[in-house]
């Protein structure tokens, strides 16, 4: 894959799609989908230096053929009821090419995902409470591309409640931390490095409350966009290499310990 200098960014914004199709209160915040809701957003910040592209769940392949993966430069992920549909042959091919380089950006009860406790390794669990709650997001970076053009701390008047312990690896970076009226507090902006990839989390987004209609909200999604780009010029998987003594730049493709031998 190409770098993206002189090109739009290609993103491809992934949602299950059902709780829109089931539960009218929810068509009603969200009639396009949140999908939809969330493509509009990265739209409205980054304008003409984005392309954006939606895929579903019950699409074919749920959207994520490999043609589709390898012209995605970033990829956005939202599910929550439907985590076990998720083809397990489709999250092998999200990790390689998370691994390769892709962005990945993962979004609220995205934490439970295949592809998310893959990538982490860990169960990702996490306290919640389904009301309808406050939620504080303090900026812990302000230096951060992230934290670009965001008021500290953004008010999100009806939320849920995630709070810790959430249960991942420690993160490579914190941009945000939210507080809910409970006094519970939350790691909800960070960021990993996997491979050549970069995945940032961002919880705020319930269903059931129009949080992905707040414009501040709407502005991390897109500047985390943004930052999970590669900045690689093609994509490649990491990979294992031979190097001959005093030779620092010219790697010999490895086979393996019993055949990568001289004279095998």
């Amino acid at each position: 894959m190409n770098s993206t200098a002189g090109r739009p960014l290609r993103v491809l914004v992934w949602g299950e799609n059902r709780h829109e199709q089931a539960e009218p209160h929810v068509a009603e915040i969200y009639p396009d989908g949140m999908h939809n809701a969330i493509k509009e957003g990265i739209e409205e910040n980054l304008g003409e230096r984005v392309s954006v592209t939606t895929a579903l769940l019950d699409d074919p392949e749920h959207g994520l053929t490999e043609e589709r993966l390898a012209q995605t430069d970033v990829l956005t992920w939202w599910g929550h009821a439907a985590h076990a549909e998720v083809s397990d042959e489709v999250v092998e091919r999200v990790h390689r090419h998370v691994l390769a380089g892709m962005g990945l950006v993962v979004l609220h009860s995205g934490h439970w995902s295949k592809i998310f406790q893959k990538l982490m390794g860990t169960t990702c669990t996490l306290r919640w409470r389904s009301e309808n709650d406050r939620e504080l997001v303090w900026t812990v970076d302000p230096t951060h591309p992230i934290a670009q053009g965001v008021p500290h701390p953004i008010e999100i008047p009806q939320q849920e409640m995630y709070g810790e312990q959430f249960d991942i690896p420690r993160p490579d970076e914190i941009v945000f931390i939210s507080s809910f009226s409970g006094g519970e507090v939350f790691r909800s902006g960070i960021t990993f490095r996997r491979g050549h990839g970069k995945i940032f989390y961002f919880s705020p987004g319930d269903q059931d409350f129009p949080v992905y209609h707040h414009k501040d909200v709407r502005r991390v999604i897109a500047n985390g966009v943004r930052w999970a780009a590669s900045d690689r010029p093609e994509r490649e998987m990491p990979v294992l290499l031979r190097y001959e003594t005093g030779d620092f730049f010219n790697g010999h493709g490895y086979e393996g310990a019993m055949r990568d031998r001289v004279g095998n």
